[in-house]
């Protein structure tokens, strides 16, 4: 049985209505799907304890606060049996906000926020570069971040 069988049709127009809005009020929640503020709070509560709802706070505009420059970069590594010291290491890096491990080319695939070009270079070469176990990168700057979505409830 996967995760998603232990939802029901109100526990998803839940997700659906917080993913869109996770400022949302229950109240406002419980009156959209129609049931209670108790039971739409109760249902968060299993669904945080389930790991479907996962983290909570703001999302944050880097631009807003000088991390002007968005980057993705692929690590190439000296061999695949690093990738849990050379992702430790990553962790260790506050510039680096997303790290996945990947089939295809890279064997990491990472995205970085620098306060512009200068400040990158140095987070590549200083940083990145310096983990034993990284054999090369290759950077992609992102020039715009058109959207960005949750996946979709329904």
């Amino acid at each position: 049985m996967t995760l998603r069988n232990q939802l029901d049709d109100i526990d998803l127009k839940i997700l659906d209505i917080i993913s869109k809005n996770a400022r949302i009020p229950f109240k406002d929640v419980a009156s959209e799907v129609g049931v209670s503020r108790a039971a739409v709070h109760q249902r968060v509560n299993r669904m945080i304890d389930l790991n479907v709802i996962v983290g909570s706070g703001y999302h944050i505009d880097p631009k807003k606060i000088d991390y002007k420059t968005c980057t993705y970069i692929g690590i190439f590594l000296e061999k695949g049996s690093l990738y849990s010291t050379v992702t430790e290491n990553l962790k260790l890096i506050p510039e680096v906000v997303e790290c996945h491990y990947t089939t295809g080319q890279y064997a990491i695939f990472v995205k970085v926020y620098a306060k512009d070009n200068e400040d990158l270079r140095d987070i590549l070469s200083d940083k990145i570069q310096k983990i034993n176990g990284v054999a090369s990168t290759e950077t992609f700057i992102s020039l715009d971040e058109t959207f960005k979505r949750e996946v979709p409830i329904f």
